[in-house]
C-alpha cells in the first residue's frame, strides 16, 4: 500500500496548495547549474554524440528556475508550487535516495514568516485529510503541535552557551575543545563544518524531544541564499522543520542583490573546488533573472517522503 499511499500524500499536497491560491508549474530537470550548495553533489549528463561542448546536470533543486518564473513579471505568476524529482549524488539511505521527490513553493513579495504559516498549516492538512482517506496517521502525531526556537535558544538550551558569540572560526574552534566527545579532524575546517561537528553530534540528537519543532534564525555564517535580519545580522532568515527528530524542509527568506549573490556563489565555487576538486559553471540563467528584477520573496523546499514517513505509519516511503 505504500505507493497508494505516496500517490495520495502528493495529492493532498495539491489540493493545499490549490485551495491557497498557488499555481501548479512544472521546471525542467535538465539545467546548466545544478544548485551552488558546497556539500551537494549533482549527476552530470552525457550526451551519446560526441563534442558536447556543454555540460548539462540533473537539478539538485527546482529553486533557479521557480526564481526564474517569479522573475518574469509580465507572467503574474505570484505564488507558485512544484513537485518534482531532484537527483543527488549521495549514499542511500533510510530517509534518503539519490532520486527523491521534491516539494518546493514560493511567494512572491512575502516574508519567509509567511512560509512557516504555510508549513504548519500544510501538516495539519495533510494529517486531517490523510486520515479521512484512510491513511496510517502515525498514534503520536494525533495529537501534536509546532514548537518554534531560535537556534541561539537551542544552543542555550541543550548546551549553556550562545552560539551567536562565536561566529568566527577562531572562537567557535576553541568552543569545541570543551566537548572532548565531538570528534574534530586535524585539518582546518570552514565555520559551517565545525558548526556542524557540534551541532549534528550535540544538538540534533535531543530534537526527538520535540515531535514537530521548527528552528529560526541561522547563525549568520549559514546564510547561503538567505537574507540577514534587519535588526540584528548575526542571524540570517531562514528556517527547517524537524518531525520526529528528522529534518523535513529548509526555508529561506530569499536574497535578491544580484552582486551579493554572485560574492557568495564565487566563495562557494572557490570552496567545492577546494574541498572536493571540481567546480560548476555560472548559473547565467539565474543571475538573468536577478538583474530583470526579483521582487522580495520566500520559498522552501521540502521532502515529500520524509514527509510520507513521518506522518504516517509506513517504512518505506519510497517509490524507486
Amino acid at each position: 500500500m505504500r505507493i497508494r499511499y505516496q500517490f495520495e500524500l502528493v495529492g493532498l499536497i495539491r489540493n493545499f496548495f490549490n485551495q491557497n491560491g498557488f499555481l501548479d508549474v512544472i521546471t525542467p530537470p535538465a539545467v546548466e547549474n545544478p544548485g551552488m550548495e558546497v556539500h551537494i553533489h549533482p549527476f552530470q549528463l552525457t550526451s551519446v554524440i560526441k563534442n558536447q561542448k556543454d555540460a548539462r546536470y540533473l537539478h539538485t533543486s527546482p529553486e533557479f528556475c521557480m526564481k526564474e518564473l517569479l522573475s518574469l513579471s509580465e507572467e503574474g505568476l505570484n505564488d507558485i508550487f512544484t513537485i518534482t524529482y531532484c537527483f543527488r549524488d549521495e549514499p542511500n539511505s533510510p530517509i534518503h535516495r539519490s532520486q527523491f521527490l521534491m516539494l518546493e513553493w514560493y511567494r512572491k513579495n512575502a516574508h519567509y514568516t509567511k512560509i512557516m504559516d504555510d508549513t504548519q498549516n500544510l501538516i495539519e492538512f495533510c494529517l486531517e485529510e490523510g486520515k479521512l482517506r484512510g491513511l496510517p496517521v502515525r498514534p503520536h502525531m494525533q495529537k501534536v503541535s509546532m514548537v518554534k526556537k531560535t537556534m541561539q535558544e537551542l544552543f542555550k538550551e541543550f548546551l549553556q552557551i550562545d552560539i551567536l558569540n562565536f561566529l568566527d572560526v577562531p572562537s567557535i574552534k576553541e568552543l569545541l575543545k570543551s566537548f572532548p566527545d565531538v570528534p574534530v579532524p586535524i585539518s582546518e575546517l570552514e565555520w559551517d563544518d565545525y558548526f556542524f561537528l557540534l551541532y549534528l553530534n550535540k544538538i540534533e540528537p535531543e530534537l526527538i524531544k520535540y515531535p514537530l519543532l521548527m528552528i529560526y534564525e541561522f547563525p549568520a555564517p549559514l546564510k547561503a541564499l538567505s537574507t540577514l535580519k534587519k535588526e540584528d545580522s548575526r542571524v540570517c532568515e531562514r528556517f527547517e522543520v524537524y518531525i520526529n527528530g528528522v529534518e523535513l524542509c529548509n526555508a529561506f527568506n530569499e536574497l535578491t542583490d544580484v552582486q551579493e549573490q554572485i560574492e557568495r556563489f564565487n566563495e562557494q565555487k572557490l570552496l567545492k573546488k577546494k574541498l572536493y576538486g571540481y567546480e560548476l559553471a555560472e548559473p547565467k540563467i539565474f543571475y538573468e533573472s536577478l538583474k530583470r528584477g526579483l521582487p522580495p520573496s520566500a520559498g522552501i523546499a521540502l521532502g515529500v517522503e520524509r514527509l510520507l514517513c513521518s506522518l504516517f505509519d509506513i517504512e518505506n516511503p519510497f517509490y524507486s
